[in-house]
């Protein structure tokens, strides 16, 4: 698995954890949701990732998302 896809499943995950969550237990946990969307966001503006930075020190590899 690449970095892209990897980070693209992170950040499904994590957004469908977080909807379940609110549901759940909390309606706060949307903030958690719109964290997520924001730095997706911002990273597709300015190239920074910190979920890519970590998934790269774990060994995955570079390439193309789709």
């Amino acid at each position: 698995m690449s970095i892209d896809r990897a980070v693209i499943a992170f950040a499904g995950f994590m957004i469908l954890a977080s909807l379940v969550l609110s549901q759940i237990h909390s309606p706060y946990w949307l903030w958690f949701t719109a964290f997520v969307g924001a730095n997706l966001l911002q990273s597709s503006f300015t190239g920074f990732c910190p979920a890519a930075m970590i998934f790269r020190k774990l060994g995955l590899k570079s390439g193309n998302a789709f």
